[in-house]
């Protein structure tokens, strides 16, 4: 398993995000030695099946190689879990964390026209959910998702009934979404809570992800790419042969996490100088 700790060739510091009333998120920020000036900015949002997980865990992901490799600067927040605290509270904090990035976007040395989401499992499944908001209430332009093996889909998939793969399986599945939407209705759940119930993804930035054959998550990955390719949204999916959740972060020094990890930096690059996201006027 990839460490938590913090590579020691980029900065770590941590900041704290206003939100509703008098609490704050806490979240890090990551970023290169050298005071970065316009750079892209990429909100990374944690794992954790949306009931455990921690900012920290950033360090596991593929996003501390954006940071050394192409000069990113990536904020990942401290989002509320459930059971203690259902949806909407992840998407609430995540989506703030986002408005933040955006607005002092000048003070962390990012660029407003390349603010970039991604996150892993239940970190894709938000940071899809954050991008759908992004679109509809138009308060913050994102120029690319990436939504990797992401927990999007509250209801069983081809993938996710009866499945026992490592890492995650259809009883945690089926604990992890019990708990996330308690006292939600599932016979009128928006969107925000479970992204897969989008109708309409015209409009949603461009995405990359990629996702194990033999995992959870594998059916419903491969239909979001497929329905945002339908709906003329760019979007690339990489399968590999897995049944490992998370393999990346779990066993990041395989021939197989390294060639995932080398193709997510691959289409990150190709984001990086092909994907741009204006504000408008009046949001800068």
């Amino acid at each position: 398993m990839r460490s938590m700790s913090p590579d020691k060739d980029i900065c770590v510091r941590k900041i704290t995000i206003p939100s509703d009333g008098r609490r704050q998120i806490p979240a890090l920020v990551l970023s290169p030695k050298e005071l970065p000036v316009m750079a892209t900015g990429v909100l990374w949002i944690h794992g954790g099946g949306y009931i455990t997980g921690m900012k920290e865990m950033v360090h596991m992901s593929l996003a501390p190689g954006l940071v050394k490799h192409f000069g990113a600067v990536v904020v990942s927040p401290g989002y509320r879990l459930a059971p203690l605290a259902p949806y909407p509270a992840a998407l609430d904090d995540c989506y703030t964390a986002l408005v933040y990035l955006k607005e002092h976007a000048a003070e962390l040395g990012v660029r407003c026209d390349q603010l970039m989401v991604g996150g892993e499992s239940a970190g894709g499944g938000l940071c899809a959910a954050v991008c759908i908001k992004a679109r509809d209430t138009g308060a913050v332009n994102v120029a690319f998702q990436m939504p990797l093996y992401p927990m999007l889909d509250d209801r069983d998939t081809e993938s996710s009934r009866d499945n026992h793969g490592r890492v995650w399986n259809t009883r945690k599945n089926h604990l992890a979404w019990r708990c996330y939407l308690r006292g939600q209705d599932r016979n009128s759940l928006s969107p925000y809570a479970a992204p897969a119930r989008l109708t309409d993804l015209s409009g949603l930035p461009p995405a990359y992800t990629f996702v194990g054959d033999g995992e959870p998550f594998y059916a419903e990955t491969i239909l979001f790419a497929e329905r945002l390719k339908a709906c003329g949204v760019p979007a690339s999916v990489d399968v590999y042969h897995t049944d490992m959740h998370a393999f990346d972060m779990m066993q990041p020094d395989t021939p197989l996490s390294r060639e995932a990890a080398r193709r997510f930096n691959e289409q990150f690059a190709y984001a990086q100088t092909h994907y741009f996201a204006p504000q408008g006027e009046s949001e800068r």
